[in-house]
């Protein structure tokens, strides 16, 4: 028994140690990252929306600016995306990095702190490549709208059906199972091997699951705004909560429940009902 609890007290301040470690980093790595989204949100705020038919209005995030190239402007929008989505999911992302340590268990002590980044560097690079889908196809659809004022007279009622459905898809068990998997430890009780290729892998695996879980919320996000700071810090509420939450799955279900509600009422008001 005392050797016993020799251990059990030698044990508990390095794991109480990393864990402020990892606290204290993501901390400093979340304001840096929030404070940039902030200030680019702040700079493109009033001068770069166009408005639209239909009574909205556009952002010009989508639009390349007069001498830019189209490599440049995709890289500025990946940047911006890939810091945004840093301060976004930082907050979810640090208890599944707690769990990723405890998978690793005593073996990977030494370099923990690197393998740590590593997961972290994997996870948001899958983040940053769906950045690379999603401006080609903001970008298309911003010119399809500039182009056909009837298309853009559409929007409202679009933006409206792709709420509700982000809300049905909130709602589905593919949803239940990605979050089941993002709340869950790496390998249900099994220890990770502490190498280098299984932290990456690790941290890609998260990544692609992370993505596939925050569907809705990030469709919601891009229908809404993505340079609007409000919509910014209530997809990331949503996020966190139901990832940090006792009952994820109940906090994710009524999320479907307001986004669904909220889906209607977008496609009430476009057809003049609301």
């Amino acid at each position: 028994m005392g050797a016993l609890g020799v251990t059990a007290g030698r044990e508990v301040p390095r794991r109480t140690d990393f864990e402020r470690s990892l606290l204290g980093v993501s901390a400093l790595v979340f304001v840096v990252s929030a404070a940039t989204t902030v200030a680019w949100c702040g700079s493109m705020a009033g001068c770069c929306d166009v408005s639209m038919p239909g009574g909205w209005t556009m952002s010009m995030v989508w639009v390349r600016r007069a001498g830019e190239t189209w490599a440049n402007a995709a890289a500025s929008f990946v940047g911006m995306w890939s810091v945004m989505m840093v301060a976004m999911m930082l907050p979810s992302l640090v208890p599944m990095l707690a769990r990723y340590r405890r998978a690793v268990g005593r073996a990977g002590e030494a370099r923990l702190g690197r393998r740590t980044a590593l997961v972290a560097a994997a996870y948001f690079l899958v983040w940053s490549a769906l950045g690379l889908v999603v401006y080609p196809l903001g970008v298309a659809l911003a010119s399809a709208a500039l182009r056909w004022p009837e298309l853009a007279r559409a929007v409202p009622f679009a933006a409206g059906v792709v709420v509700l459905s982000a809300g049905a898809l909130q709602l589905s068990a593919g949803k239940a199972r990605h979050l089941a998997c993002c709340r869950a430890a790496p390998g249900h009780g099994r220890t990770l091997a502490p190498d280098a290729a299984t932290a990456w892998r690790h941290g890609l695996h998260l990544g692609l699951s992370c993505t596939l879980c925050c569907a809705a919320p990030t469709a919601i996000l891009l229908v809404l705004g993505v340079m609007d700071l409000r919509a910014m810090a209530l997809v990331t509420a949503a996020i966190t909560a139901e990832r940090l939450a006792p009952r994820g799955e109940v906090v994710a279900r009524a999320l479907g429940l307001l986004a669904v509600a909220g889906g209607a009422l977008l496609v009430a008001r476009a057809v003049g009902l609301a």
